[in-house]
């Protein structure tokens, strides 16, 4: 059983929310990230507790599961690591 206290979590869980958004954004998945976006911070501000950590690691998977799914996301992702390398 999970003994973390949820709280703890939803900071990072949003964080990395928002940096899925960011990514959607970048590769023109607006309305997606959007949504996202929209759902997260309602969580966010109203949800510390167990149901609000099950909640945003939903939004986080879905968001993943978009940028995966979108064959611009990850041209624009391999752009980046490029630019980085």
């Amino acid at each position: 059983m999970d003994e973390s206290i949820p709280a703890a979590d939803l900071p990072l869980l949003y964080r990395e929310v928002l940096d899925a958004v960011a990514r959607l954004e970048r590769a023109g998945d607006r309305v997606h990230a959007y949504e996202i976006r929209r759902r997260a911070i309602r969580t966010y501000s109203a949800r510390w507790d167990s149901a609000g950590r099950r909640a945003m690691g939903k939004l986080v998977r879905e968001a993943q599961a978009r940028i995966d799914s979108s064959p611009r996301a990850t041209a624009v992702a391999l752009a980046g690591s490029r630019e980085l390398a």
